[in-house]
């Protein structure tokens, strides 16, 4: 079903606190029905009954943050959403994109792997000025005019109710391609990476005797990972098999590379030839403890956050 009373149920629940969901929406479905069932008895048609009813609750945010005890006051309650909406809009593409063009920029000038340090920096610091700048503007609006008569919620608005709540199609189709990119740059790094030799040859990013087992081994995992991405999706739900599965193959990649990266076997030691900062034992040292946290971090936090999903479609 997807009706506007699911609809705005759907819109309602995702804000309001996991473990009150079900009691809200039986609570509240029983109170829409009750009102658009006085108002067919009296005579009006159901369909413009229930629209009606859901217009006079009025924004389900703002229905879910009175279930919430949840003030919508940090800017004000006529601009809150408003400012919220667009905090997120920006948020959502502006500091990746920014912290991008400056890493590549960096990488440009030769700073290989050190660039991605500038990248990360400037995004945080994108990331602040948008929050800080946007959240000035609307307290001034507040504070020096009337308010603005912001046009009024309607159902129209409301988005439509997930159809496979559990597997989204869209994560499917991200993972799906991340893992192709993955599986194509070990090959093309190897013939074609960023660096070249004083002659022009190219020089691989990762140690070309890793290719008499560890490369290989590794694009079988993750090869096995695109299959598990394409069955999990047909499935159509995370099931504690599904997150078994998903735990070994995300340990069988991440073991192997963090192992790599602190014994560091995993970059091409002819790199050192053209990146004179990665001929230092030192930086080599803290670059694979780098590479070995991030990969472990990676993996613990992908791992809670499935594991949560498992329990909530599996409860």
């Amino acid at each position: 079903m997807n009706t506007l009373t699911d609809r705005y149920l759907a819109a309602t629940l995702r804000s309001v606190p996991t473990q009150r969901r079900d009691e809200i929406a039986n609570e509240l479905r029983a109170s829409i029905d009750d009102m658009i069932e006085a108002r067919t008895d009296g005579g009006q048609d159901a369909t413009t009954a229930e629209r009606e009813v859901l217009t006079e609750l009025g924004n389900p945010d703002v229905l879910a943050a009175r279930y919430a005890d949840r003030r919508l006051q940090l800017i004000g309650p006529a601009y809150y959403l408003v400012w919220l909406r667009l905090l997120k809009l920006l948020l959502s593409f502006i500091p990746a994109l920014v912290g991008t063009i400056v890493a590549i920029v960096e990488a440009a000038e030769g700073k290989g792997f050190g660039a991605i340090g500038p990248g990360i920096f400037t995004a945080i610091q994108v990331a602040v000025q948008i929050a800080f700048w946007l959240t000035v503007t609307f307290a001034i609006i507040e504070r020096t005019q009337a308010t603005v008569d912001l046009p009024g919620w309607t159902v129209d608005q409301l988005p439509a109710a997930p159809v496979r709540p559990g597997i989204p199609l869209a994560d499917t189709i991200a993972s799906v391609i991340m893992l192709v990119l993955t599986i194509g740059y070990l090959p093309f790094q190897h013939y074609q990476s960023w660096v070249h030799g004083t002659d022009g040859d190219n020089i691989p990013i990762l140690d070309p005797g890793l290719w008499r087992f560890w490369l290989p081994a590794l694009i079988v995992v993750l090869v096995a990972s695109l299959i598990f991405e394409v069955v999990k999706y047909r499935i159509g739900r995370w099931t504690w098999a599904l997150f078994g599965t998903k735990a070994l193959l995300d340990l069988a990649f991440a073991v192997p590379l963090a192992w790599l990266a602190l014994s560091d076997r995993l970059l091409n030691p002819a790199l050192g030839e053209r990146l004179s900062w990665l001929a230092d034992a030192d930086n080599r040292n803290i670059l694979g403890l780098s590479i070995a946290v991030g990969t472990a971090a990676i993996v613990v936090l992908d791992l809670v956050d499935t594991a949560l999903k498992t329990r909530r479609q599996t409860a």
